[in-house]
């Protein structure tokens, strides 16, 4: 487990306390049931602001507090133990990355102080294909009097509803992948629903002859680089909140074994069983290790940060895969319902493996990084 400072120690639990009290998983199943319009709970976001953790990746200079990205993994790995629906992730952390390192200064006045009090949401829109391809874009920016007319499709893309903003990944007429700000009321911009399987807020957004300014082109990195650093850190987030929501699968399977009874034993107590658990334990501890130095990297600016994104997000989905998979087998039938949370978890848990590539994704990426 990474040392924590005492700053990062008091918002850790600043946010297990609010996370349990304010946004149990039954808050996300009544708001699932409700079929209520918006992916997230608005008072629970505006309390999130209110808590500043919205501001934790902005410069003070622009209303932040700057304290880096294991803070902001630390306030995700809570969110991700009671599947905590908000735009938290897509907006603060990848639509903040995104802006810190490609705006400049007239782009990072426009939007980090919107970011920080929660009034702008940005998402990234990158994936195109069923699967995440990182270089599968087609979506065109075509250079067009003095901007850019933007065409192309992108689909699962969150908080895609809710968004008021979308950076959008196209390539442009050198070939090169770069990021666009795309307000989500412009002309020739239009965006539907998707049906997905844990019940956020993903969509399909289609662009359309879509003229941006030159000021919508996130320029402040050389050809190409701010696409994959933002990707990057993208993915160390995921494996942050992959990690919550696998921890808390372990609690509550190590609950069932300390309870659950058959020919008048513990099921804990069956060596079988205590092997199994044991198992997921090691599992578990190795992914923490591989998701907190994901985050410490990017804080460092290290050489190796994109290796150590793809190798968090690895072994986060390869851990998160099992655990959401035995958090079933082990409850048995009970596991199966919709009454119990067992079922909620495995269906976020394949989400967050999807989203910006797959653990056999990444770890492709990851030997290949290493030049093998």
């Amino acid at each position: 487990m990474a040392a924590l400072t005492e700053e990062q120690s008091i918002l850790k639990d600043q946010a297990t306390s609010w996370v349990e009290a304010e946004l149990p998983v039954q808050k996300f199943r009544d708001f699932r049931n409700s079929n209520s319009d918006g992916g997230f709970d608005p008072k629970a976001w505006s309390a999130m602001v209110d808590m500043g953790w919205t501001g934790i990746l902005v410069p003070e200079t622009f209303g932040g507090s700057d304290l880096g990205y294991l803070t902001f993994g630390v306030i995700l790995e809570q969110l991700g133990r009671q599947l905590c629906a908000s735009p938290l992730f897509a907006s603060a952390y990848v639509g903040a990355s995104a802006i810190n390192l490609g705006g400049n200064d007239d782009q990072k006045q426009r939007w980090l102080p919107g970011i920080v009090d929660g009034s702008e949401i940005l998402t990234l829109a990158v994936d195109e294909q069923p699967r995440h391809q990182r270089n599968a874009i087609a979506c065109k920016a075509s250079a067009s009097d003095g901007g850019f007319l933007l065409s192309g499709a992108k689909t699962f893309v969150p908080e895609g509803m809710s968004a008021t903003t979308f950076v959008v990944a196209a390539r442009t007429d050198e070939g090169v992948i770069e990021l666009f700000l795309v307000p989500a009321n412009a002309d020739g911009v239009s965006r539907t629903q998707m049906d997905t399987v844990d019940k956020r807020d993903h969509a399909r957004v289609m662009l359309t002859n879509v003229a941006v300014s030159s000021e919508a082109h996130l320029a402040g990195m050389p050809s190409g680089e701010l696409y994959e650093h933002v990707l990057n850190r993208a993915c160390a987030g995921v494996a942050m909140e992959m990690l919550g929501v696998g921890c808390y699968s372990f609690e509550m399977t190590l609950d069932y074994l300390k309870t659950r009874k058959q020919f008048g034993k513990v099921i804990g107590s069956f060596q079988a069983l205590g092997h199994r658990a044991a198992e997921l334990y090691s599992a578990q501890e190795m992914a923490r290790s591989c998701a907190e130095a994901g985050v410490i990297a990017i804080d460092k600016g290290a050489d190796d940060q994109a290796a150590m994104s793809a190798l968090s997000k690895a072994k986060t989905g390869e851990f998160l895969f099992d655990m959401s998979n035995q958090l079933i087998q082990i409850h048995g039938g009970i596991g199966m319902t919709d009454d119990f949370d067992a079922g909620l978890y495995l269906k976020r848990a394949r989400a967050l493996e999807a989203l910006y590539g797959n653990q056999a994704l990444h770890r492709d990426r990851y030997a290949t990084l290493l030049g093998f």
